[in-house]
């Protein structure tokens, strides 16, 4: 790979893919010290940054546009997860030789192709000479004040849910590695999962937008991880009663000898959205979900007193998800 001509000429290519793109209230974009954005009166503003690093949350094996692509998606599920919708991201991008200026430029084409879709601007950012490649985004979003979703806001008898079945990601990264003989619809799925998440923005505004739901937080590090960190947060306990775990993913768990249910619960990455709401609204929000979204809101048990997760059996649920200090 040939090293990038300067650094002022691969932003001129970089300003030249991002484009105008949705600007709303962006002053100044990329290509100046700083950019510059005039928040609206009347929402607040919520800001998330993530990294993702070489050989920890992608290889160079995946297309650049995927890299680009999942980096971008990972933030704005945190956005998502608080009933928000994204307004501009910024982009420190870690460089070496195995990144040369075509290998860039094509990342950028996966995160610009999925910012305009969702109306992020990308306004800017920084680069540098890496060991490893890097993405470390910072987003901004906005949400009117009454519609912020947290995730420490769990009460006891609150119905838990989430947006989609899960284990399709981590069955993908597996495929991606060491591909089980499964048929290749079920393998593009699972790959598809991994490599080119959907961040589910409209879910997320469409829940915040209900006085019922009272907790959310995205499925980034595993359901058993993440529910015990919304139940943590809001100081209450859970049971789990259910674990809806996706098809193609379930699929590739059989052909592999595993546990289905180890997807779900350790695998993490769907980027699924996991709330709890009053109970006795749980049907009505479902019903309406499916109507708006064209699938299932699939509801997990129950919030209890106490603290810790909790089988139907009674049985302890250890966490199980990505921890980044241990790696696993």
């Amino acid at each position: 790979m040939s090293a990038p001509r300067s650094e002022d000429a691969l932003i001129e290519e970089l300003r030249a893919v991002i484009g105008a793109g949705p600007r709303r209230s962006l002053r100044l974009g990329i290509g100046d010290d700083a950019a510059i954005w005039r928040p609206s009166r009347s929402h607040e503003s919520v800001i998330s940054t993530d990294a993702l690093v070489e050989d920890v949350h992608f290889t160079t094996a995946m297309a650049p546009e995927a890299i680009g692509h999942r980096a971008l998606a990972a933030n704005l599920s945190d956005i998502a997860a608080m009933g928000a919708r994204p307004v501009l991201a910024t982009i420190a991008l870690g460089v070496n030789a195995r990144s040369d200026e075509g290998w860039i430029v094509r990342a950028y084409r996966g995160m610009t192709a999925l910012a305009k879709r969702t109306g992020c601007a990308l306004a800017g950012g920084d680069l540098t000479r890496a060991p490893a490649i890097f993405f470390a985004i910072t987003v901004v979003g906005e949400v009117r004040p009454s519609s912020v979703k947290r995730r420490d806001g769990a009460r006891a008898g609150d119905a838990i849910f989430v947006t989609s079945a899960l284990g399709a990601s981590h069955a993908g990264l597996l495929q991606s590695s060491a591909p089980a003989a499964v048929p290749e619809a079920i393998a593009a799925a699972v790959r598809t999962a991994y490599e080119m998440p959907e961040p589910q923005l409209a879910e997320g505004r469409f829940l915040a937008a209900s006085r019922n739901v009272h907790a959310l937080m995205d499925t980034s590090d595993g359901l058993s991880t993440d529910l015990a960190r919304l139940c943590a947060a809001s100081g209450v306990g859970a049971q789990l009663d259910r674990i809806p775990v996706d098809p193609a993913a379930r699929a590739v768990a059989v052909a592999r000898g595993d546990d289905p249910d180890t997807y779900a619960l350790g695998g993490g990455e769907d980027f699924a959205l996991l709330g709890t709401m009053h109970a006795r609204a749980f049907e009505y929000v479902a019903a309406r979900f499916a109507g708006r979204f064209g699938r299932e809101l699939h509801k997990l048990g129950t919030i209890t007193e106490g603290a810790g997760v909790r089988l139907a059996n009674g049985a302890g649920l250890p966490r199980s998800g990505w921890d980044h200090l241990r790696g696993n």
